[in-house]
């Protein structure tokens, strides 16, 4: 019944984007946007550790390109317009175990299709700074990538991870990853997070295998 009501409705429909000056999105649109999101928890407690590498990343692309995030429904939101391509940030405000729950919602409401999807996530595995690209894979122990996972039910999605090392003691690895960037570490993020803006955008301008390409390892 919806179907057809939406079918009979269509003229209506029409009349009404010209009316208010509407434009309505095409194929063509939908193909260039992209939902970038960066992993982390919400709360200064939380500020400059390294599990939040997702939300600083995020943030050092929208200082450099002069953009504002807004709260709105399940996470904090910016829009980067990149030579033609629309590229939707977002900062989940559901706690990292909960990270799904935002991604869908933002994908839906903004017909992301699933390969115009980059998840940003630091990674216990890689040595500090590390950048790394990668179209599938499993979620290697991370909570938020374990949530992205069951709710997209696939492991085929695009992720960015960031090196942040395993200089940890046993036993201590929670403590590790909340906890703040050294003073060493520090002194590096900034070109280490330039080098990370670079990778977005070639991401969303050259492509996935280009990228990898070019990026991982650096």
């Amino acid at each position: 019944m919806l179907f057809l009501f939406l079918q009979k409705s269509q003229p209506m429909l029409e009349f009404l984007y010209k009316l208010f000056g509407i434009k309505k999105e095409t194929p063509e649109d939908i193909m260039k946007k992209y939902l970038i999101v960066g992993l982390g928890n919400m709360g200064s407690e939380y500020e400059n550790t390294r599990h939040n590498v997702g939300f600083q990343i995020l943030d050092h692309l929208a200082k450099n390109e002069d953009l504002t995030f807004e709260t709105k429904r399940l996470g904090d939101i910016a829009t980067y317009k990149l030579k033609g391509r629309t590229l939707i940030l977002l900062k989940p405000s559901t706690f990292m175990n909960l990270s799904g729950k935002a991604v869908v919602y933002w994908m839906n409401k903004e017909k992301i299709k699933l390969e115009n999807l980059l998840i940003i996530t630091d990674d216990l595995n890689l040595p500090f700074g590390e950048l790394r690209l990668k179209t599938k894979g499993s979620d290697g122990g991370h909570n938020g990538l374990k949530d992205i996972q069951e709710k997209l039910r696939t492991t085929t999605y695009i992720r960015f991870r960031f090196g942040i090392s395993d200089a940890f003691h046993k036993g201590q690895q929670v403590n590790y990853v909340l906890s703040k960037w050294t003073e060493e570490e520090g002194e590096k993020l900034t070109e280490r997070y330039d080098k990370s803006c670079e990778l977005l955008k070639s991401f969303v301008l050259s492509g996935v295998s280009i990228t990898m390409n070019t990026f991982n390892g650096k």
